[in-house]
Order: structure tokens, then C-alpha cells, then sequence
């Protein structure tokens, strides 16, 4: 099965503006058993509002007497009652909003944000002039920003975010209307055109968010001193600015996902604040100067995923006791040359991502001083030697992937002390020797991938620690013995591979109804058209902490479709009867052993089934009749066995070609034709009313003539029993 890895990361953080509504609110009310009714007007008009609103969570239920404190998410002036705070964020309100909302005039926070309010923003949202912050992200506005939000010239937060239905140009006047404005956060939206001049000399401006939009134009500089900067995932082109304005101040700049090309200027480490940078997914290119090392506050430094080449450099960023690098991600460039020593400075690395490059050379064996790693990402690189034997030391390590380099030598041992690993990824490596038991400390893997190795030995039953196990690939080894009886007792397993090794035996019987997977019978129902193994993703997600609680997420995705494979080993004996009474099995690999028997009744019930292989075994007796009710299907092989019987077309074979040939006492019904072979090219000869040509046997005739005999023959003997065993004693694997 093939597998696919996407690793999504998310770098933010929260920046700390003046916390203006909390401020607000606490003076409000000095003395809770004194506060006034809420004024009239404002009640009635609180009234209207809520009768437009869906309130599932009837949120809105208090909203009946006349004491303002007793309105849930409502504030108001403790002299007058009128209202000036409304706070409706994360109550599951549903609807429009109404006009006479707007006519509450004394407002000077309105945030309606985390709700599925539709329709577009209202226009009258521009007489609220007294308005400081409004928040209406995280709905489902559409249309576009509103003409009159030009008239709010005391607004000092304006948040729109995640209204994906927002759209139209950027608006021109959003420079200009309020000389106040702190934070704009117009971020996942379907705003489109260039970022006004006025926007970037508003001095005012601290927080700016127009993340996920479709903002074009060569990218900006600003000339005002900016806290966060998030550009991410637009089409701004160019080169990268030095952004001189914010050297003492921006602590975010996210540039992600853009077409910014050139290099990485050396200005760029002047920004001495700064925490995060990302600047992933871009066209950036040539080596990175050794002159640029950044401050010792930066915390996150993701340069993933654009054309960098050159060695990595000697020295990052400034290091000191009390702080440093938690996130470096250099993945997905052309960096070569061996892995620099200082990386094992970085003492409080968290994630450590360099995969997909040009690496050479051997892991640094001091690596194991990174005691606060949870991820190591190197591989698709071609990194050679062993894996350093004080790994052990990062006894935090969630993540250890390394697979597709050149690493040799034998799993140490010392691996027991990562009690906390959830994912280990060592394929398509030259590694050898045996699963060591100790490997039974890891007891929290989730992910296994020893696919692809020079690796040997019997499968020992340490593996059964790994209780929360969802996904093993031993496939393409040399591990042989008996398959132990313990092998499906995981109950979170969803794929096991077990293809091109040396084992032999019979296919345990036991425990095959232990996986929630295997037999969930939903799992496979989401029908889809598309002539596929339904593939779904096992995701892991790991949250780093940066500071302050803030945090950047690494997400780990094995795609991959609910089944097991043990094609192309030594298997002998009958099917066990359990394997085809699984519910939720979505593919199943059996080909290229030895079994024999009838296939058993249940597979008519394996209604999920959409890829199927038992070719290349000795399976006999009639086929299954009633193949078309696995309306899943997409794939079957049941070719090169020994089966045999008629087979009528409306048992729906016809719609897998070459599914059953190889078969030579199969007879297949052939539409006008009666009975066709399926096993074995006819031989050619006289037809009917011909005469024998005379004259010398053509040498063409007479070879294949041979070879059919050959092919009959040979079937035969292997479809004996006898000498089908023999054969199982001396078979060499055709695994590559």
C-alpha cells in the first residue's frame, strides 16, 4: 500500500494589545447590587434582535427582566443603563442581523464572533460611531465590507476573519477611515487586488491579519512599527523587504505560501524582536549568508518548502541559557552537505525538521543532548551511518522518522527509553538484525514503518506491548518463522503489512474480531465512484508549546486503506474462516503464497471490500457465486489458482478483466460463445472443415505447442499436494 505523509504546520501567536474590553467591563459595575435597569430603547431594540436569532442553545433565555446584570453577554453604563458592551461570542447563534441593532447608539463593543450569523454585514453597523472594537469572525458573512464602516473613526479592533463568503476588492478607504485602528484581522476571506498605500502608513496599526485571501501585487513593505504581520497564503510577489520600521517591535512576520522569490536578505536579522518567522512555501533560492544569525528570541523558524540550497548554516541564531530555537523546519529544499554540530546546541528544540533535502554524512551523535525534542524529521535525504546510539537521551521524542536514507547497522537497543514515541518511520533504509525486545518500552507507538530493510528474525511478542498500535509495515524484508498467534490482537489496528518476507505457517485464526476497525461495519460505506482503494488518513497531531501557552502544531498523516496484506511469503493451509467474516475490511492481500482450500462463504458478507488478491496460490473448488453483491469492489484478482467449475456470466466477473485467468479448469461463459477457457491460450491447430496442411511443422507451431504442454504440466503438479509441499520447503521470494 502506498503511503502518504502530509506535515501541516501551524506557527501562531497571540499578541498582547491593550486589553481594552476587559479594562472596559471591570468599571462598569462597581457595586453588583446597585446596577441599573437597561434602558428602554436599547431593551426594545435587544428585543428585535433576538427575535431574528436562531438560539439553540437558548443562550438568550435571561434576556426577560430589566436588570442589565442579568442579561447574559450585555454591559451597560452603570448611570444610565444604557448599553455598551454586547458580547454574543460561542452561543451557537444562528440568522440575521437586525437592523435595530444599530440604533443602540452608546455601543462601544460589539462581538458576535464563533456563531453561523449569515447575510451580509449590516451597512447601518456604520452609525455605532462611538464603536472601539467589533468582532464578527468566525460566522458566515458574504458580500462585501460595507461602504460606511468609513464613518467608525474611534474604532480600534476591527475582526472579521473566517468569513469565507467576504469577498470583493481590498477595501481602499481601510487605511484611512480610523486614525485609532490597532488590529486589523481580515484574514480567511475571499478578498481579492493589491494592499492600499494608506494601509501601510497607518501609524496606528500594530496587529495586522489578511491571512488566506487572494491579495496579489508585489509584496509591501510598511513604514509603521507592526507587532504581527501575518501575509500568509496569498499571491504576493517580489522579493523579501527588510521591514526596517519594525526592527524594535514585530514580534510574527508569516509570509507563507506566496511567490516571493530572490534570496533571504541579511536585514532580515535585524528584526530583533522577533519570535516567529515563517516564510514556507515560496520561491526563495540561493544559499543563506553565513552573516544572517537571528536574535536570541526567535522561537520558530520555518523556511520549508522553497528552492534553498547551499550547506545549513553554522549558526542559526544567538544562543543563551534562558532561551532559543523550539521549531526549526528547513524541509523540503536542497540544502547538502553534513548536518552542522551547533544544531545540538539548540537545547530547546522541541521540532527538528530537515527532510527532503541533500544532507549527507551521519547524524550528529550528540543528539541525544536535545532532551526537549518531540519530533526529528530527516528523512528523504542521504544520510548514511547508524542511528546514534544516545538518541535515547530525547526521552520526550514523539516522532522519529527517518525513513528513505541510506542508514545501516541494527535498531539499538537503547531505543526502550523513548516510552513516549508515537510514530517510528525507518523504511527504505539498508537496516538489519532483529526487533529487539526491549523495543517493548516503547509502549505508546502508534505508527510503525520497518518496510524496505535488510531486516530478519521471527516476530517476538514484545510488539504486543504496543497496545495503541493503528498502522505496521514490516513489508519488503527478511523476517520469517511462523506468524505468531498474537498477531491481530491490536484493537486500534487499521493497516498491517506483512508482504515480500519469509514467513511460513498457517494464518493465525485467533483474534481476528479484536480490531474496532477490521469490523466496523460503516467504515467502508462512504461509496465512491472513482476505480480506487478508498484511502483514509490516520493522523497524529502534536502540539509543541513555544511560550506562553501559545503553541505550533506538526501534523502526521499515514494515508492509507483499513486491511492487511501478507502477499508474497511462505503462507500454507486453508483460509481461517474469521478473516472473511470482517465487516470493515476495505482491502486484503493474500497472493503469491501457498494456501489452499475453498474460499470461504463470508466473503459475500465483507460488504466493504474494495480490493481483493488471492492470485498466485492453490486455492480450488467453485469460486464465489454471488461476487456482484460486494457493490464496493473495485479491484479483484483471483488469477493463477486452481479453480474450477462453470462460471455464468451473471455472477458479474466480467467487469474485473483478467481476474481469473490462469485458472485451467475454470470455464467461463463467454457472451455467444458457450464456454470459454480462462486459463490457457488455445493451441493452434486444424479448425473445423480444414485440411491438414502438409509440408514441414512451422518451428513457431512447434515451440509453443511445447510451451502449452509445459504450462499444463506444470499446473497440475502444483495443484498436487505433495509436490505442492515440496515446492512451499524450497521457494525463494520474488520480492525486490
Amino acid at each position: 500500500m502506498g503511503l502518504k505523509r502530509v506535515m501541516v504546520v501551524h506557527p501562531y501567536k497571540t499578541v498582547k494589545l491593550l486589553p481594552l474590553p476587559l479594562l472596559f467591563l471591570l468599571f462598569l459595575c462597581s457595586c453588583p447590587s446597585q446596577c441599573v435597569d437597561i434602558d428602554p430603547e436599547d431593551k426594545g431594540s435587544l428585543f428585535l434582535f433576538s427575535s431574528w436569532v436562531q438560539n439553540r442553545n437558548h443562550s438568550l433565555s435571561t434576556w426577560v427582566a430589566s436588570n442589565c446584570t442579568n442579561w447574559t453577554g450585555i454591559a451597560c453604563e452603570n448611570q444610565t443603563g444604557r448599553v455598551v458592551s454586547i458580547n454574543l461570542s460561542y452561543m451557537n447563534l444562528s440568522g440575521r442581523i437586525h437592523p435595530n441593532l444599530c440604533k443602540i447608539f452608546s455601543i462601544k463593543i460589539l462581538i458576535l464572533s464563533h456563531n453561523n450569523f449569515t447575510g451580509q454585514i449590516p451597512s447601518c453597523f456604520g452609525w455605532l460611531q462611538n464603536l472601539n472594537t467589533l468582532d464578527l469572525s468566525h460566522n458566515r458573512f458574504g458580500g462585501a465590507l460595507p461602504v460606511t464602516f468609513m464613518r467608525l473613526g474611534q474604532l480600534r479592533e476591527l475582526v472579521l476573519n473566517s468569513n469565507q463568503d467576504l469577498r470583493g476588492l481590498f477595501p481602499w478607504w481601510i487605511g484611512n477611515f480610523s486614525t485609532n485602528l490597532e488590529k486589523l484581522d481580515l484574514g480567511f476571506n475571499s478578498f481579492s487586488g493589491e494592499v492600499p498605500e494608506s494601509l501601510l502608513h497607518l501609524n496606528s496599526l500594530k496587529y495586522l491579519d489578511l491571512e488566506k485571501n487572494y491579495l496579489s501585487g508585489d509584496l509591501p513593505d510598511f513604514y509603521q512599527p507592526l507587532v504581527y504581520l501575518n501575509l500568509g497564503s496569498n499571491s504576493f510577489s517580489g522579493t523579501l523587504p527588510c521591514f526596517f520600521a519594525s526592527i524594535h517591535s514585530l514580534n510574527v512576520l508569516n509570509l507563507a505560501n506566496n511567490s516571493i522569490v530572490g534570496g533571504i536578505p541579511t536585514c532580515i536579522d535585524s528584526l530583533q524582536e522577533l519570535t516567529h518567522l515563517n516564510l514556507s512555501l515560496n520561491h526563495l533560492n540561493y544559499g543563506i549568508s553565513p552573516r544572517l544569525v537571528f536574535s536570541e528570541k526567535l522561537l520558530v523558524l520555518d523556511l520549508s518548502s522553497n528552492d534553498l540550497s547551499g550547506p545549513l548554516l553554522s549558526k542559526i541564531a544567538k544562543i543563551t541559557e534562558k532561551s532559543g530555537l523550539v521549531f526549526l523546519d528547513l524541509s523540503h529544499n536542497q540544502f547538502s552537505g553534513n548536518i552542522p554540530l551547533m544544531i545540538t546546541d539548540l537545547k530547546s528544540l522541541q521540532g527538528l525538521f530537515l527532510s527532503h533535502n541533500l544532507l549527507s554524512g551521519e547524524i550528529p551523535a550528540r543528539i541525544g543532548n536535545l532532551t526537549y525534542l518531540q519530533v526529528i524529521d530527516l528523512s528523504y535525504n542521504l544520510l548514511s551511518g547508524s542511528i546514534p546510539l544516545n538518541i535515547g537521551g530525547c526521552f520526550q521524542l514523539l516522532a522519529l522518522i527517518l525513513n528513505h536514507n541510506n542508514l545501516s547497522g541494527e535498531i539499538k537497543p537503547e531505543l526502550d527509553a523513548l516510552d513516549s514515541l508515537r510514530i517510528l518511520d525507518i523504511n527504505n533504509n539498508g537496516i538489519s538484525g532483529e526487533i529487539p525486545l526491549t523495543l517493548a518500552g516503547c509502549k505508546s507507538l502508534e505508527i510503525v514503518d520497518f518496510s524496505s530493510n535488510n531486516l530478519s528474525g521471527s516476530l517476538n511478542d514484545a510488539m504486543t506491548r504496543w497496545s495503541n498500535l493503528r498502522y505496521l509495515s514490516l513489508a519488503r524484508n527478511k523476517f520469517g518463522g511462523n506468524l505468531p498467534s498474537w498477531l491481530f490482537t491490536f484493537q486500534a489496528i487499521k493497516m498491517m503489512d506483512l508482504s515480500c518476507n519469509r514467513f511460513s505457517g498457517f494464518i493465525p485464526d485467533g483474534n481476528l474480531n479484536v480490531s474496532l476497525s477490521f469490523n466496523y461495519e460503516e467504515i467502508g460505506r462512504r461509496m465512491s465512484k472513482e476505480p480506487t482503494v478508498a484511502m483514509h488518513d490516520m493522523e497524529i497531531k502534536i502540539f509543541m508549546v513555544v511560550v506562553d501557552s501559545n503553541e505550533v502544531s506538526f501534523n502526521y498523516v499515514v494515508s492509507s486503506a483499513v486491511g492487511i496484506s501478507l502477499s508474497d511469503n511462505l503462507l500454507h493451509g486453508q483460509f481461517p474462516e474469521s478473516l472473511f467474516g470482517l465487516h470493515g475490511i476495505e482491502y486484503l492481500n493474500l497472493s503469491f503464497n501457498f494456501l489452499d482450500g475453498k474460499i470461504p462463504p463470508g466473503l459475500q458478507k465483507m460488504w466493504n471490500l474494495r480490493a481483493l488478491d488471492l492470485s498466485h496460490n492453490s486455492l480450488s473448488g467453485q469460486i464465489p457465486a454471488n461476487i456482484s453483491s460486494l457493490e464496493a469492489l473495485m479491484l479483484l484478482n483471483l488469477s493463477y489458482n486452481c479453480f474450477s467449475r462453470f462460471v455464468p456470466n451473471k455472477q458479474g466477473y466480467g467487469k474485473f478483466p483478467g481476474a481469473l485467468a490462469g485458472n485451467a479448469d475454470l470455464c467461463v461463459e463467454s457472451s455467444g460463445e458457450g464456454c470459454r477457457r480462462s486459463g490457457l491460450p488455445p493451441v493452434p491447430g486444424k479448425g473445423p472443415g480444414e485440411e491438414m496442411v502438409e509440408g514441414p511443422i512451422s518451428i513457431w507451431v512447434f515451440l509453443l505447442s511445447a510451451f502449452v504442454s509445459f504450462y499444463i504440466g506444470v499446473g497440475a503438479l502444483f495443484c498436487s499436494a505433495p509436490v505442492r509441499n515440496y515446492i512451499l520447503q524450497t521457494k525463494v521470494s520474488g520480492c525486490q
